[in-house]
């Protein structure tokens, strides 16, 4: 089945790759209709699990590069790395001061961000 795949043409190969990423994504999002309650360890469990799958896919998908080509460039290496990661952590910070949203259990008067008429499903 490999030998297949690598015989299809690149731009094939990535939209299968995007598919199989968005199924395995929503196979795992559709877990929330299996459960009415879930235990809040398993949750907190879950999100730190995920917290650190992401870092480890930013450190090895876009730092160890950076780094790396910063050597090849005879720069100091670590530089571009933390000012890409400091770059992208301040990005972040600005779209959660400024994107409407609401925390899970809070009314909707105390929804963070710039203020709208969103409905609560759409905050959330």
């Amino acid at each position: 089945m490999l030998e297949q795949l690598e015989n299809l043409s690149p731009v094939t190969q990535a939209f299968i790759a995007t598919l199989f990423t968005w199924g395995l994504t929503a196979a795992g999002a559709a877990m929330v209709f299996f459960f009415k309650t879930i235990n809040r360890k398993f949750l907190d469990f879950m999100l730190a699990f995920a917290g650190g799958v992401m870092i480890a896919a930013s450190f090895w998908s876009l730092l160890a590069p950076a780094i790396e080509m910063a050597q090849n460039q005879g720069q100091i290496a670590w530089i571009p790395a933390v000012i890409g990661f400091l770059l992208g952590g301040a990005f972040l910070r600005l779209v959660d001061f400024v994107m409407p949203h609401l925390h899970l259990g809070y009314p909707t008067d105390q929804a963070e961000g710039i203020h709208t008429h969103w409905r609560r499903s759409v905050l959330l």
